[in-house]
């Protein structure tokens, strides 16, 4: 049953990033993008670490995702990019992402290889419990954990401030003409 569910969450969650990249609906990409973490949950249930599945779904797919979906919602509709912008950027982006693709595959095969004839990996007790999350979070990974709650606000108020400031251009333009 463990197979099954892990296949369900591994599917949900490589669907649910590329449908992030795909998508041109900015709205739409957060909703592929809380899909995304709903499934990653998912898979730390399998892992028997109720507690990060829970902040998953709480801090990220609640908290965080509301924060995105207001800023897609307020900064609208966004023009479509021009792909050719650059000459011979659709080879140069196919070569590169084959490139990574490739990289990718040889890493996992490779670590798969490694792993046919161990065990698997010692997990200690606490794995996954509030306490060892929080330990963590405070002494190891505290300046981490920081810049990323930092580069979350800076990127909405830049949205924020983009949007008004497109928003005011459109408006003196409509004066301009009218």
């Amino acid at each position: 049953m463990k197979e099954v569910l892990f296949w369900i969450g591994a599917i949900g969650a490589i669907g649910g990033a590329a449908a992030v990249v795909a998508l041109r609906n900015p709205f739409y990409s957060v909703l592929a993008l809380i899909a995304h973490l709903v499934s990653i949950a998912g898979l730390f249930l399998i892992l028997q670490a109720e507690f990060i599945a829970a902040a998953q779904v709480v801090v990220y797919a609640g908290a965080v995702m509301v924060l995105y979906v207001f800023v897609a919602a307020y900064v609208g509709g966004i023009e479509e990019p021009k792909l050719d912008a650059i000459p011979g950027q659709r080879p140069l982006a196919f070569l590169v992402g084959a490139a990574i693709f490739i990289e990718l595959s040889i890493a996992i095969v490779a670590s798969g290889l490694l792993a046919l004839d161990s065990g698997g990996p010692e997990v200690a007790l606490g794995f996954g419990s509030p306490a060892g999350v929080g330990k963590l979070m405070l002494e190891r990974f505290l300046i981490a954990f920081e810049a990323a709650s930092l580069l979350l606000l800076i990127a909405a108020i830049g949205a924020v401030v983009l949007a008004e400031r497109r928003r005011r251009d459109e408006s003196d333009a409509e004066e301009a003409l009218g």
